[in-house]
């Protein structure tokens, strides 16, 4: 499982002076950030900071309103197909179907990315392997838990053999030995295929163990960008990636996640839906 970007030298993802807005209300405040080939990447802050906006400006779900975007080289909005074919892409609401199996998922993600008929029922073995699913592949995903559910949301992420795997706030409502199954899988995806990893997550101990470096938006704009060691330590040597974020946002993470309790309560009541 190889993936191969379109340029090797250019950058995993390249944003420049995006901006995107609702209405009036602006959402990405001229964004510059640059993703590395092969890095995992945080994309951290306060719910209605900007990151899912810029995730699905990346994605090519939202065309660019200003600025250039670019993935491996290739610009989202000249070359939204080339670009759709080089991401997998796990959102925050639970996206899997539950009358069909988890084999069948899978399988219907490999048509939906072109993967070759004469190679799909390898594909799809291989990623159900790596997510340790190959057991359950044939129950109906209605029966899964939680945390099975989101491993085979990252096999279907991950059934084109993507270069970019970007992963919207992935174990949100999962309990701690699901959240660290799940990141158990992506960091020996990384590992062994050097796949790139762009995430967002509200646990900042995830961003701490998992980034390489983390980025910190709030109100739209940049605030912080480094790695998770530097960004503590400019604050002295206790310091936390919590209070890293609450020196650059001036809230807390239970505040930052209470604006956003509907959306993780829907997400909880959808996961005990699966099992």
């Amino acid at each position: 499982m190889n993936a191969e970007p379109a340029t090797q030298s250019a950058p995993a993802a390249e944003i420049i002076g995006l901006s995107h807005r609702f209405g009036d209300h602006l959402a990405v405040d001229s964004l510059d950030l640059t993703v590395s080939p092969g890095e995992c990447f945080g994309l951290l802050g306060p719910n209605g900071a900007g990151k899912t906006t810029t995730l699905r400006v990346l994605n090519t779900l939202y065309p660019p309103q200003s600025g250039t975007v670019r993935v491996f080289g290739l610009d989202v909005r000249r070359d939204a197909m080339s670009v759709r074919r080089m991401l997998g892409y796990v959102p925050q609401q639970l996206s899997i179907e539950g009358a069909l199996t988890g084999r069948e998922n899978v399988s219907w993600f490999a048509r939906l990315f072109d993967v070759p008929r004469r190679e799909r029922a390898a594909r799809v073995a291989e990623v159900l392997e790596i997510v340790d699913l190959t057991d359950a592949a044939d129950r109906l995903a209605s029966t899964y838990s939680g945390g099975m559910v989101r491993r085979l949301e990252l096999a279907q992420a991950l059934v084109n053999r993507p270069a970019l795997l970007v992963l919207d706030e992935p174990t949100v409502g999962l309990d701690p030995v699901a959240r660290d199954s799940v990141w158990a899988r992506v960091q020996d995806m990384q590992q062994r295929y050097g796949m790139t990893v762009l995430l967002t997550t509200h646990y900042m101990e995830e961003a701490d163990i998992l980034c390489d470096r983390v980025a910190l938006m709030h109100l739209g704009r940049l605030r912080a960008l480094g790695t998770p060691t530097d960004l503590k330590a400019e604050l002295g040597p206790e310091a936390s990636l919590e209070d890293v974020f609450r020196h650059h946002t001036g809230e807390s993470l239970a505040a930052s996640e209470k604006g956003g309790l509907r959306d993780v309560r829907g997400t909880r009541r959808t996961a005990q839906r699966m099992g």
